[in-house]
């Protein structure tokens, strides 16, 4: 027999031989990355988001019937914006007024996404790669949707808001890897067990929001001021109130003008008869009823700054000394509210 012929059998031989999934040669390598999560604008309903994780891992040249495999664990942490809370996390806008978020592994938006090892929420996402690897290499790409939510929430602050997950405090993507030359090794026990220890790495990305200037008035119409029933001759001033009513997301500065109504002579404001008669009255901005209630912004109007919550501001009516024709008089005026 040739020195040729032994040694093909020798190599036939080797290929028949059991236990094969020995470790390889190339090292497999890990890394990930993250579109930004985006909130529409909200002003205290629930909002929805999702972002895309890409996770790529590449094991170099095997040989040509080489497989590897990877078991990972990807985690996300509170945020450096986030106050070092998983749940909730939270962003902030310019002044750190916080708004409650929270990310997701599930479209149901019941699994919290967390980090391996957190006290709290330990719910990491865990992915498995299995891919073959020939003689010029192989690798294999999975993607995961981040599922985002802001939570109803009442009295917020308007402005932009983020949360940003730059550094290895913020993301991690840990994996064990198992490589073979020939068949299929046997899948790591875990992230951080039962096979070769990958390098860790990780995904930055920002999650953000914002929360607009909003300003309503409640109840609408606004509650009518009343003067009542009053003799034809007034000898004294009838002095009245009523309330508007309006709720502005915090931090948004907001005017209230009130017009001078659909009957008035000038500047003057009347209400009016059926039979076309009418009754001058005056609106104002203080108790006092020395400063007029207009329209013209930073003069004669009141301003304030929202709070998120219901405010309220007086409006002081007045009828002066005069003689008027008996009728049942009125008036409308619009409120404008300017933010």
């Amino acid at each position: 027999m040739s020195a040729r012929l032994a040694l093909l059998r020798g190599l036939l031989a080797l290929l028949a031989a059991p236990g094969l999934c020995a470790p390889a040669q190339a090292a497999t390598s890990c890394a990930g990355s993250m579109t930004n999560l985006t909130f529409a604008a909200t002003t205290g309903a629930v909002t929805d988001a999702t972002a895309t994780l890409t996770v790529t891992c590449t094991t170099g040249a095997l040989s040509l019937l080489a497989k590897a495999r990877v078991n990972m664990c990807v985690s996300i942490f509170s945020g450096t914006d986030g106050g070092g809370t998983l749940a909730p996390r939270r962003m902030i806008n310019g002044f750190s007024d916080p708004l409650q978020m929270q990310l997701y592994t599930d479209g149901a938006r019941s699994q919290i996404w967390g980090a391996r090892g957190n006290a709290t929420v330990p719910n990491f996402l865990p992915l498995q790669f299995d891919y073959d690897v020939p003689l010029l290499g192989g690798s294999q790409t999975l993607t995961a949707t981040l599922y985002g939510r802001i939570p109803a929430q009442t009295a917020l602050n308007a402005g932009t808001y983020t949360n940003r997950f730059t550094g290895a405090a913020d993301t991690k993507i840990e994996f064990q890897f198992a490589e073979a030359l020939l068949g299929t090794p046997p899948m790591p026990a875990s992230c951080v067990s039962g096979g070769s220890t990958g390098t860790a790495s990780t995904f930055p990305f920002t999650v953000s929001g914002s929360v607009p200037n909003t300003c309503t008035l409640s109840p609408k119409p606004v509650p009518d001021l009343a003067f009542g029933n009053v003799p034809g001759r007034i000898l004294s001033n009838v002095d009245r109130t009523t309330a508007i009513g309006l709720t502005c997301t915090g931090r948004t500065a907001w005017q209230l003008g009130i017009g001078n109504g659909l009957n008035a002579s000038g500047t003057i404001r009347r209400m009016r008869s059926a039979g076309g008669q009418f009754v001058p009255y005056e609106l104002y901005r203080d108790s006092g009823r020395s400063q007029r209630w207009g329209t013209t912004l930073g003069t004669d109007t009141v301003a304030g700054t929202g709070t998120g919550a219901a405010q309220s501001q007086t409006v002081y009516g007045r009828v002066a000394p005069q003689i008027a024709t008996p009728g049942s008089y009125s008036d409308t005026v619009v409120v404008t509210v300017t933010y």
